[in-house]
């Protein structure tokens, strides 16, 4: 089993893609850590794991403020004293119209779905730098990349979270921690001979094991 014993931090788990891939890193032998700002959605996840053999240990924090960021990754180094891999899938997407938006639902969305990218990557990247290794994976819905109507505070979001992947790939490259985004919305992507998995939890899989080692900084949209 790859990930036999990794530590795996895996935010916005108590739903969608989230949930899935908490749940297929508990099965693949990982001690996952799931975090989620709804307390019930990580009793209901917790639930789910023990039902099937697993065992995950649940967080409750809001990560779009420092101090939550702050507290959940310190926790998670008092109680594994490592973390091996972290994917991102904290996110809130308002349907609101851009002239009717209010300024709180746009400072929200980028809070929470940006901001909380930024401060989550740095404050594990830099536990992950002491390590000498790791992988940050951040997950948000590639179609969201493009336009579509009602959603423009999510898709600037959605394009401030490549821009700030494929920089943090370049710039934690230095110390063996690779980057990547993967979502939905462009098709399979192929690179060096090797076809990502167009399955979202296995792609995951894919990215965070021994065979990705050599690659960083890829943004991997799925069908």
């Amino acid at each position: 089993m790859e990930f036999q014993d990794k530590v795996v931090l895996v935010t916005g788990a108590g739903r969608g893609a989230g949930r899935q891939v908490a749940m297929i890193f508990a099965a693949h032998g990982a001690r996952v850590v799931a975090n989620d700002i709804n307390p019930q959605s990580l009793e209901t996840l917790k639930a789910e794991a023990h039902s099937q053999g697993y065992l995950i240990q649940t967080y409750v924090e809001d990560l779009a403020k420092k101090v939550g960021v702050q507290a959940l990754v310190k926790q998670v180094e008092d109680d594994f004293g490592r973390l091996d891999i972290l994917i991102h899938h904290a996110s809130v997407e308002p349907h609101v119209p851009l002239l009717d938006m209010d300024e709180w639902d746009w400072h929200r969305t980028l809070d929470v779905n940006l901001t909380s990218t930024f401060l989550m990557m740095q404050s594990v990247g830099r536990i992950m730098r002491e390590r000498g290794e790791g992988v940050i994976i951040n997950l948000a819905s590639l179609s969201g990349g493009t336009v579509v109507l009602n959603r423009s505070a999510y898709v600037a979001s959605v394009f401030g979270v490549i821009g700030l992947t494929r920089q943090a790939a370049r710039e934690l490259f230095a110390y063996s921690i690779r980057v990547h985004a993967i979502g939905h919305g462009l098709g399979r992507f192929q690179t060096d001979g090797m076809t990502v998995p167009a399955d979202l939890a296995r792609a995951v899989l894919f990215l965070c094991s021994p065979r990705a080692a050599h690659l960083t900084g890829y943004i991997v949209s799925l069908p």
